[in-house]
């Protein structure tokens, strides 16, 4: 055998072997780690996956499980309570847990007005067409030549330094709707009428609940309604509603802002603040709305 340097160790050739079949396994060794990493790797991802796609389905279920319980107030299946006069509402069941909101029927044929209104109880320009139209608006029912639609949301709670009071003034309404539906007109007023400053601590639940009783909405259970804020769930709902979906009797995509006023399908864009001209446009509305219904043919006599 042949021997290197001095006859001692492995010769030449025996060093090259030896270097090559130490590369060999370093090589395989770095394949093995390459596999179990990629194998590491696709498991984690995985596992990543099937973890987000349970927290997906953890969400959609509870979204779905919330909505279905929402506490749906009654005398608001539209989600706005309908007004034939100013001590008068249309009474009608809640939404069913799950179910979407009907829209209301309107006739707009023998010259009435049908006037839907989505207002913020912390807006100052909803105010501002309250003032300046509620006795007119309140003349117009109580003479049975209008019906008012009022949707109360809530897009300003920001506005109330952290007291939500968009939100809890809107179910306080929500809760005359539901226990004293011929009040509301009163009570709407009345909220306005107290409306807190923007950027305030807005009202508390005892002086909302005082408004109420002044407006001659008052009982215990309004007052546990109010307390409990039973329909707060049931604000949020219709106001994600009017914010991304197309309102009814009407050719708005969605709410913009408010107060939104729609007479007869017609947006009203005029001053908020001048009776006047929302006369004039209600008339137009009307009339407009009149002529293009269609005239019934008359039976022939037998």
């Amino acid at each position: 055998m042949a021997t290197g340097r001095g006859g001692n160790g492995p010769s030449k050739r025996d060093r090259r072997e030896e270097a090559r079949e130490h590369a060999r396994l370093m090589r395989e060794e770095a394949r093995k780690r390459a596999q179990r990493r990629k194998w590491w790797i696709q498991g984690s991802i995985g596992v990543a996956a099937i973890a987000i796609l349970a927290v997906i389905g953890l969400i959609v279920y509870n979204g779905v499980s919330a909505s279905a319980n929402v506490a749906n107030p009654k005398n608001m299946v539209s989600n706005g309570i309908v007004l034939t006069s100013t001590t008068k509402a249309v009474t009608t069941p809640a939404i069913a847990k799950g179910a979407n909101p009907t829209p209301t029927t309107q006739s707009n044929g023998a010259g009435k007005a049908n006037i839907t209104m989505y207002v913020d109880y912390q807006c100052p320009y909803c105010n501002q067409f309250e003032t300046a139209n509620a006795t007119q608006i309140g003349q117009w029912l109580d003479a049975g030549i209008a019906t008012v639609e009022i949707h109360p949301i809530a897009i300003l709670d920001n506005s109330s330094s952290g007291t939500k009071y968009s939100t809890r003034a809107a179910n306080a309404a929500a809760c005359v709707a539901n226990y004293d539906p011929n009040t509301f007109y009163a009570v709407n007023s009345a909220l306005f009428a107290n409306q807190p400053a923007e950027g305030g601590t807005g009202l508390t639940d005892a002086k909302i609940l005082s408004v109420l009783k002044g407006a001659g909405a008052s009982s215990a259970a309004i007052t546990k309604c109010v307390n409990d804020q039973t329909f707060k769930e049931w604000v949020t709902s219709a106001t994600n509603r009017v914010l991304t979906k197309p309102l009814p009797n009407s050719t708005m995509a969605k709410l913009t802002g408010t107060p939104t006023v729609i007479v007869n399908g017609k947006q009203y864009t005029g001053s908020l603040s001048d009776a006047k001209a929302f006369l004039q446009f209600v008339g137009s509305a009307v009339q407009a709305a009149s002529t293009s219904t269609p005239t019934p043919t008359p039976t022939p006599s037998k």
